[in-house]
């Protein structure tokens, strides 16, 4: 072989080498992986600057997930999902809306711990037919309907045997005199006081979710549940929490859901330490559907309103009996039908 064929055989090695040592230190910077990215989650930018700006974002958020999940002590993972883009203070002012502000939350009656029932170790109320599929909120703050709308849902099939679901809609459009702020935040209980004196609420079918504030169109034709009155359950108290889960149904409880590690949930028992379990720390409206055991940590089943491919296909497992951790219990409810 010549000297310069050498030369150049020598340079090609030196930046294959290259190349090859940038990607084990930078595997986050795959091309494709970006594009795969962006079509699966339907992303497109104004400009090159704008995308420049969204991708190196994308790339230091999955440099955190790959950070975690290569630390053995976790005992759930992360996962890129279609937040990737977003800087956490992005993600929170984009998806989380539980009104903490202002607080004029309407009071339910007391719950009632019941005497002498032995309880079941676990519980999911999805294989009883008592919740509907996973929705999504989309960039509106209305997690607070969809809690009010996910425990409505299960105590109407516990009624009637059916499962209908009802408009988040509705209760974003025509409840704001009730101290909710429909695209802007709202409470739970405000919801279920506003049916209650309605008369109703609509089907989801009759009265679609648009992700957006508009005019009231509440249609008693469509009328699809009623409350008769609502109760509150005993705050920070996990043991009440389980007798109202397993003995009532789906609940609706807020959380503090302001961390990264929240924003990129994948599976596992989400232990997160630094959650707070304030009323003024809550961030965001979810449906406890269950809870139980899982690898030797006891969890709720959380259903939350951000699609299915969020968490465990819009699922997350949250630690229980971790001193009320994420404000689980600090704010739980129910409505009577």
């Amino acid at each position: 072989m010549s000297n310069l064929k050498l030369l150049v055989a020598l340079i090609g090695l030196v930046c294959c080498t290259a190349a090859a040592i940038a990607k084990q230190e930078n595997p986050d910077l795959d091309s494709d992986e970006w594009s795969d990215w962006k079509t699966t989650f339907g992303k497109t930018y104004t400009d090159a600057a704008e995308e420049k700006e969204r991708r190196f974002v994308w790339e230091e958020n999955l440099k955190l997930i790959n950070l975690h999940n290569t630390d053995k002590k976790k005992g759930y993972t992360l996962r890129m999902n279609g937040f990737g883009d977003k800087r956490l203070h992005e993600f929170r002012n984009t998806l989380i809306g539980y009104r903490t502000s202002n607080y004029t939350m309407q009071q339910g009656s007391t719950f009632l711990n019941p005497s002498n029932v032995n309880l079941p170790d676990t519980i999911d109320w999805r294989t009883k037919g008592y919740v509907t599929p996973v929705k999504n909120q989309g960039l509106c703050h209305s997690d607070w309907a969809f809690s009010t709308t996910g425990s409505l849902e299960g105590q109407m099939f516990r009624k009637t045997s059916k499962l209908t679901s009802l408009s988040e809609q509705n209760l974003i459009d025509c409840s704001s005199s009730y101290g909710n702020e429909g695209c802007q935040g709202g409470f739970m209980n405000n919801g279920f006081q506003y049916i209650q004196d309605n008369g109703g609420i609509d089907s989801e079918d009759c009265y679609p979710y648009r992700a957006e504030s508009q005019i009231c169109q509440y249609n008693p034709s469509c009328n699809s549940a009623e409350v008769t009155g609502y109760v509150d359950i005993k705050r920070q108290d996990e043991d009440a929490l389980k007798s109202a889960v397993a003995g009532v149904g789906p609940i609706s409880v807020a959380i503090d859901a302001s961390h990264l590690s929240f924003q990129f949930y994948h599976a596992g028992v989400y232990d997160e330490p630094q959650c707070g379990n304030t009323i003024g720390q809550l961030s965001q409206g979810v449906l406890v559907v269950g809870y139980g055991n899982y690898g030797g940590e006891d969890y709720w089943l959380v259903k939350n309103s951000w699609g299915t491919s969020w968490g465990l296909d819009g699922y997350i497992m949250m630690s229980r009996n971790k001193n009320n951790q994420c404000g689980i219990a600090t704010l739980a409810s129910y409505p009577l039908v």
